[in-house]
């Protein structure tokens, strides 16, 4: 008599009795693939089978791969939310949207996610990739390819400094006056250097476009 067809070890067709222990295999899976293969490397369906669940589950407790991304890093951010929030508008303004943006994030939550986040990826390898394919992957590149004119690799990267530092000096180290400083004056002094590395000129020799109050007084001179 033949054996019955065996299923392969660990896996269970359909959703899992206790919908938080699902949740939380697959947001151990997830850790561990996106830190060996990156975003781009890791599959919805290799985290699946790491997790011992169908691939449809990742879809049921997080929508999507991005989303299953954001929810290991512990971000209080929808990134295609935050994206929809900053980018209508004048892009030349953009640097201050986005600094407002984050601003109104890390203080909804007295910047605890912020500080927990920012000492994890201090204390880890794994996490300090993770942040980096955040940041640049699933945020900043989409942002950089709707505005700026040219090195966008480049731009996001210069970017991150200036949101990850501004996130470390005020909720981690909390630095006064800037940890007290009101969003205004924060916006007033991060957002140009900002929107400098967005759409600005950032390489060796460039000026930046002449307008007209400048050619005026080369003009004069």
């Amino acid at each position: 008599m033949a054996a019955p067809e065996q299923t392969r070890p660990g896996r269970r067709r359909g959703r899992r009795p206790g919908g938080a222990d699902t949740r939380a295999q697959l947001l151990d899976a997830a850790r561990a693939e996106f830190a060996e293969k990156g975003y781009d490397g890791a599959t919805v369906r290799a985290i699946a089978d790491r997790a011992g669940v169908d691939a449809a589950m990742v879809n049921h407790w997080f929508g999507g791969k991005e989303a299953l991304f954001t929810a290991t890093l512990n971000i209080p951010v929808d990134p295609a939310a935050l994206i929809q929030e900053v980018l209508p508008g004048d892009p030349e303004h953009l640097g201050e949207r986005i600094v407002a943006r984050f601003l109104t994030i890390w203080d909804a939550t007295g910047g605890g996610q912020m500080v927990t986040l920012v000492r994890s990826i201090a204390a880890h390898e794994a996490a300090q990739q993770m942040m980096r394919e955040f940041i640049s992957r699933v945020i900043l590149t989409r942002v950089v390819g709707q505005v700026a004119p040219d090195q966008h690799e480049l731009r996001a990267a210069l970017a991150g400094t200036q949101l990850i530092g501004l996130g470390m000096i005020r909720y981690v180290l909390r630095l006064e006056p800037l940890a007290s400083a009101d969003h205004a004056t924060v916006v007033a002094a991060v957002a140009p250097n900002l929107q400098r590395y967005l759409t600005g000129p950032i390489g060796p020799g460039k000026a930046p476009q002449s307008s007209g109050r400048s050619g005026s007084m080369k003009r004069d001179s």
